[in-house]
């Protein structure tokens, strides 16, 4: 596998806090990698620099061989990398499918794509089929605002997917969703990745992550810790004594299903 996407000695501070510290991240075509860390570890921060939400104060970022450190997010979007957020971003007051309709426009603003008097039948069609592909074509017609968080969760999925990323970075795809809903998005990348995509996962739930990925990185203190295959990983004691010095309710439950394998 080649390198498609690569954060070099990335930091980026707030004030007198290090967010993230020389945080270096090697994606490869084709892999699901997975990136997981205690609370505060930077995993978010690290997403959002990749996608220009964030400018870093130091480092690198490129992309299938191109430098696009603290590009515009619509320049990243349009260059092919798709995302997802942690508190789901949908527009609630159109129906599902015109959801879907704006993110066929990945070389277009928002706003344009929002206020497209018509699309074509292709975009129609090709959006239909995502919505069938994770399970909402049926609720189409509704409004999104009306979905259930886990739903919500799937129309973001399929909202990036429409637009055809290279790859797709998601982040914490598995929270607040009921197991059966994390099975079927564990499905879907799964089917996904099988025919070519590739992804970049931030997750809390360590048996979604283990089962899912080829690769995991490890953040801490803003930066990677440890980088190897799911097993490794869990059974590195470095790993284990950096969500033991985290301290949250959150961390403890990721502990517990690590050393209970």
């Amino acid at each position: 596998m080649t390198t498609l996407l690569e954060a070099k000695d990335v930091s980026r501070a707030f004030g007198g806090l290090k967010a993230l510290a020389g945080c270096s991240l090697n994606v490869e075509r084709g892999s699901i990698t997975g990136l997981i860390g205690p609370n505060g570890s930077g995993k978010t921060t690290l997403f959002n620099v990749i996608t220009g939400y964030i400018k870093a104060d130091s480092g690198s970022v490129t992309f299938d061989g191109k430098d696009i450190t603290n590009a515009r997010p619509n320049a990243v979007f349009a260059l092919g990398i798709g995302r997802t957020f942690q508190m789901t971003r949908i527009f609630s007051r159109i129906s599902v499918v015109e959801n879907m309709l704006v993110a066929t426009q990945r070389d277009e603003s928002w706003l344009r794509g929002l206020t497209r008097s018509k699309s074509s039948k292709s975009e129609l069609d090709n959006a239909m089929e995502w919505l069938d592909f994770v399970g909402l074509a049926r609720l189409a017609n509704l409004q999104a605002g009306s979905l259930s968080y886990g739903q919500r969760k799937l129309l973001e999925l399929a909202y990036v997917l429409v637009a055809d990323p290279d790859v797709i970075l998601l982040d914490e795809p598995a929270g607040g969703v009921n197991l059966t809903l994390i099975n079927e998005i564990g499905e879907r990348i799964r089917t996904l990745n099988k025919s070519g995509k590739t992804f970049l996962i931030v997750e809390h739930n360590m048996e979604f992550v283990m089962n899912l990925c080829d690769t995991v990185t490890v953040m801490h203190q803003g930066r990677n810790l440890v980088t190897g295959q799911p097993e490794e990983v869990r059974a590195n004691p470095l790993v284990l004594d950096a969500y033991l010095g985290g301290g949250d309710d959150d961390d403890e439950e990721v502990i517990e299903e690590m050393t209970n394998g």
